[in-house]
């Protein structure tokens, strides 16, 4: 180690940033700028070499770790004497500064770095002059390495090993600053590199680096004819000032109070600084500056930590994309909560009509061609029907009512012929290697089994009005004729019957049980990635064993692993990305949660006992009725779970086909990953496919284009889209027709349909996709944009569940009800407004979700509104919808009655 490493103080100018652990990161960040020819305020740092020396010397390692308060702390370093040396190197290097008003500045090892700012954690003192309150700053910012905010934010960053931290102290001539502030060179709001922002305040800035005042606001977007995107002037009713020894806050003069901190020549000075700081580093950077006498200088720069992904404008307007149609977001579209991709958006576009078509013309031929349409505005899927095809579809013969009326009919086409077609055009490739498969056959493989899925969809839309009939016909009779004070509710007839996503949740648990028998397997999966878990044997786990696991979760993954959690292809499912069957075992393993099995052999034990109850009390007219009614909703409950399961079987042999192309794609260097495929255009795909086909290099370097389009969907990802378009009148007529209510609700209290009763107060988790099920607790209230099948194993730990999408009907409410947990759905925009960690009440007899826990819960009817109708609307195209709508007037009575 040379001279000086080992020295006790060094000039700020000798630094550069690869001294972190001499310096910190404070001084070693100042030092770098030095070097780089920034104007940064002369100084000099007191290094870790002196820190270390004065706790050697006084003996404080042990006394440290042991002290349980910052006054402890505080007290040991005032206590304990400065070794000469120390003091002496101190005082010369504050010498040869000039003396004068110093800050003095904390600067640990583990701050100011890539993944960690550590940012505020340690102390700063302002205006210290004189020898002896430089030592003494020196002492108060060593104690602040262990004050209780830097010991729990190092716990909370991984960084709690005390053996490996140190902190060095940064002592600056102090510039006296008439304006301050802190600068990020990307937008932290949204995450935008090209954005530089600009916080400002009179006075010294300390005030705003401890938000004690609201600063000035100044948006720079790097590159535009307008650079200043936007400036906001806040009334700065507090700043940071000189006294005698330090600094305090005062009352900022009212003539300062509301005037604009800098001009806009200063604030686009001040960017371009930033930029050339950006630009040494390589990275975006949080800045803090001062700027007096005209001049601005830098007293510090850092990484910024978790600077979010861009994120493009957020959708205030919906164009459409043809005047005088109407649009839709139900039916298939349940199932695509989140703005598209390109790709998927360009194929479904296609694929949908095709399904639909080939459903009306097997009606009748006077349905075939409808004008329809599946566009998306803002990103987000809508059906699009003109008035044409509406007043078709009104004009519907009696004879298809008959068809679709005739459940046998139903039943055979969808067992018999639907699902068999769709398995086998599935299985047809399924079985073909995508890596000897030309290009452009991986594309139209890739359509052929959407299109396959589209049509299998068809005839699930048959299947979901059918079953919903028959469970609405059963709750309606029941609560009208059958049922009396104290009698359970109708879906209590309903429960335990057997169903693949029961299926799946039973396989899983069983793995989970066994796993449990297995010497080390349970410590090694808690422990274990998921893309380790066909690879070589952890420690502890014998390699039989290892291999019995792989079999069983092979085994589970080929029956199951085509859930779905969104259609859109761009998003994961098991097969293909088992990690959230791998936190759903480790709560099996754990016995977190029911028993699947159990839970339905004790619900279809009380529903036999119930059945049997009520025929045996009944007269024989109403005992016929009754066990017709209640054995058709019996037998359809579990097939509509079956059909809606299913669709998803293309999507591991999709989303390997598209893989594949674009593995070929990164390959030949013009997107950046294999997944960017799901965001090229359609014919952009066709073009790099025929590329690659003939040999040649596909002609168009996409990657600048694909950041572009990815940064436009995270802006959209946050709008709320219309559930449909335009919005009038006469629409409005719809609203009991969707899924979801209108997204623009405020308030205090949500409200939505009550999918199942009860009432629950607990902390809200916010599920935005699979990625989150591992953070997960059990007792917790899960919320999502909707719940598909996939979703089911959350169900055993959660405490209630919240959607934006979904009814009394779908899926998410029917797995409540089976687990006895409250559940609103259709809330419209409930994870817009609920977060991780906030405690709500979920009250599934009323259909509402109290975001203020201290607010008591309004009484009244559940909406209990027919969710087939969205079914019927998204699909207007199916002649469901006209008798659907002739239903819902003759069962809203006993429908709205509370169960």
């Amino acid at each position: 180690m040379t001279e000086r490493h080992l020295s006790l103080v060094t000039p700020l100018g000798d630094l550069s940033a690869t001294d972190l652990s001499l310096a910190g990161g404070k001084g070693a960040n100042l030092g770098e700028l030095i070097r780089a020819g920034f104007p940064v305020p002369d100084g000099f740092v007191v290094t870790t070499a002196a820190y270390d020396a004065f706790v050697t010397a006084n003996d404080l390692d042990a006394r440290l770790t042991a002290a349980d308060s910052a006054a402890v702390v505080g007290a040991l370093f005032r206590e304990a004497a400065m070794p000469t040396e120390i003091a002496d190197a101190v005082t010369d290097g504050y010498r040869r500064l000039g003396e004068g008003a110093v800050a003095v500045r904390s600067s640990a090892t583990a701050e100011d770095l890539p993944g960690a700012s550590f940012a505020g954690q340690q102390d700063t003192y302002l205006n210290i002059t004189g020898t002896e309150q430089v030592l003494d700053a020196v002492r108060r910012c060593w104690a602040s390495l262990w004050n209780e905010r830097a010991v729990a934010y190092r716990e909370r960053a991984s960084h709690d090993d005390a053996a490996g931290l140190s902190i060095a102290v940064v002592v600056q001539r102090l510039v006296p600053a008439e304006v301050a502030g802190v600068m990020f060179t990307a937008n932290p709001a949204n995450g935008r590199r090209e954005q530089t922002v600009i916080t400002a305040a009179w006075g010294l800035g300390e005030a705003i680096v401890g938000g004690l005042v609201e600063p000035d606001e100044y948006v720079v977007d790097r590159g535009q004819s307008e650079p200043i995107a936007s400036r906001r002037v806040a009334e700065k009713k507090v700043m940071t000032v000189r006294t005698d020894g330090g600094s305090e806050q005062v009352a900022t003069p009212a003539s300062q109070a509301s005037r604009a901190t800098l001009s806009d020549a200063q604030v686009l000075e001040l960017a371009a600084l930033g930029e050339r700081v950006q630009q040494h580093f390589d990275c975006p950077q949080d800045i803090e500056w001062t700027f007096a006498e005209g001049v601005f200088q830098l007293v510090q720069a850092r990484p910024i930590t978790a600077l979010p992904e861009p994120i493009g404008d957020v959708p205030t307007e919906w164009p459409l994309p043809r005047p005088g149609s109407m649009y839709f977001r139900a039916s298939i579209v349940e199932q695509l909560p989140d703005p598209l991709t390109p790709l998927f958006a360009d194929l479904i576009r296609v694929a949908v009509p095709v399904g639909l078509d080939r459903l009306m013309s097997s009606f009748t031929e006077s349905l075939a061609g409808l004008d329809m349409d599946f566009p998306t505005i803002n990103g987000y899927a809508y059906y699009d029907y003109s008035r044409t095809a509406m007043n078709r579809l009104v004009g519907l013969t009696p004879a298809a009512f008959r068809i679709i009326a005739h459940h046998d009919l139903v039943l055979r086409r969808w067992r018999d012929h639907a699902l068999p077609d769709y398995q086998d055009a599935v299985g047809r490739w399924a079985q073909r290697d995508p890596s000897a498969l030309p290009a452009s056959e991986l594309l139209a493989a890739v359509r052929t089994l959407l299109s396959a899925a589209c049509i299998y969809y068809s005839n699930v839309q048959m299947v979901i009005p059918v079953a919903a009939t028959t469970e609405l016909t059963w709750t309606g009779l029941y609560n009208a004729v059958l049922r009396r004070d104290g009698d359970p509710q109708a879906s209590d007839f309903l429960l335990g019957f057997d169903s693949t996503p029961l299926r799946s949740e039973k396989s899983l648990h069983a793995l989970g049980v066994w796993c449990r028998t297995v010497p080390g397997l349970a410590h090694a999966l808690d422990r274990l990635p998921a893309d380790a878990l066909f690879g070589t044997p952890p420690d502890g786990v014998a390699a039989a064993d290892w291999t019995a696991f792989g079999d069983r979760l092979t085994a589970h993954l080929k029956e199951f692993g085509h859930t779905i959690y969104n259609l859109d292809f761009a998003n994961a499912v098991p097969a293909d990305d088992p990690t959230p069957v791998l936190e759903s075992l480790k709560h099996a393993i754990a016995g977190r949660g029911a028993d699947p099995a159990q839970r339905q052999r004790e619900a279809s034990e009380r529903r036999e006992r119930l059945t049997h109850e009520l025929m045996a009390r009944l007269d024989p007219v109403r005992r016929k009725a009754a066990t017709a009614s209640l054995k058709a909703a019996q037998q359809w409950a579990p097939i509509r779970e079956d059909a809606l399961a299913a669709m998803g079987l293309a999507w591991p042999t999709l989303r390997r086909l598209l893989r594949e192309l674009g593995g070929r794609l990164a390959a030949a260097e013009v997107v950046g990953h294999p997944d960017d495929v799901f965001w090229l255009a359609a014919a952009e795909a066709d073009a790099d496919a025929a590329a690659l086909d003939a040999g040649t290099p596909p002609a168009t370097d996409h990657r600048a284009a694909i950041e572009r389009r990815r940064r436009e969907w995270r802006g959209q990802q946050l709008a709320t889209p219309p559930q449909y378009l335009p919005v009038s009148r006469w629409m409005a007529l719809m609203d009991d027709m969707m899924p979801a209510r209108d997204g623009n609700q405020t308030g205090p209290v949500l409200k939505g349909t009550g999918g199942s009763g009860g009432r629950v107060t607990g902390p809200a988790r916010v599920l935005t996709g699979p990625e989150d099920f591992a953070a997960f607790q059990p007792g917790e209230i899960l919320v999502a944009s909707i719940t598909t099948p996939a979703y089911t194993p959350l169900f055993a730990l959660a405490a209630g569940v919240v959607t934006d999408i979904g009814g009394v009907l779908s899926h998410g409410s029917i797995v409540a009800r089976e687990y006895g947990i409250p559940a609103v759905l259709g809330t419209g925009n409930a994870t817009k407004r609920i977060r991780t960690g906030d405690v709500i009440v979920v009250d599934g007899g009323t259909g509402t979700v109290h975001l203020d826990e201290d607010e008591e819960p309004e009484l009244g009817a559940t909406r209990q509104l027919p969710t087939w109708l969205p079914w019927a609307a998204g699909a207007v195209a199916t002649t469901g919808l006209v008798i659907w709508l002739r239903l819902r007037n003759s069962r809203r009575s006993s429908l709205s009655r509370p169960s």
